[in-house]
């Protein structure tokens, strides 16, 4: 039994889900991606905040990393959104435009992604 236990700590742990200010979920896919998990009846605005605050929580990057769209648009439907904090995986036009953001290549500060997207979502009941 004790056998059991230990050899199960050693296998690989799935990717830590993390749950955004606004309720959305994000987890990190790969070196420099992050994917928000579809999530009903919500703009694309949240997933830019869930991304945004999944990368100055749960990485501890500052609030100036820029964040990028890597899933192309438009989003199907039942699909969540991939960014990327690497300019070379950027879906070309699918990023934000944005006064004041500092850059016209479709992406964002993270801490803007939070500040100006992330608003807490009261839940829907039917």
């Amino acid at each position: 039994m004790r056998l059991m236990f230990l050899a199960a700590l050693l296998l690989p742990l799935p990717a830590q889900a993390f749950t955004a200010q606004n309720g959305m979920t994000a987890v990190q896919t790969g070196p420099s991606e992050i994917s928000v998990i579809h999530d009903v009846r919500r703009a694309d605005t949240d997933y830019w905040c869930a991304a945004g605050d999944f990368a100055q929580r749960a990485l501890g990057l500052p609030g100036k990393t820029r964040i990028w769209r890597a899933s192309p648009k438009p989003r199907g439907a039942g699909e969540g959104i991939i960014f990327t904090l690497d300019p070379a995986k950027a879906a070309k036009g699918a990023g934000l435009s944005q006064f004041g953001s500092g850059q016209r290549d479709g992406s964002i500060p993270a801490a803007m992604a939070v500040g100006s997207y992330c608003r807490v979502i009261v839940p829907y009941f039917d």
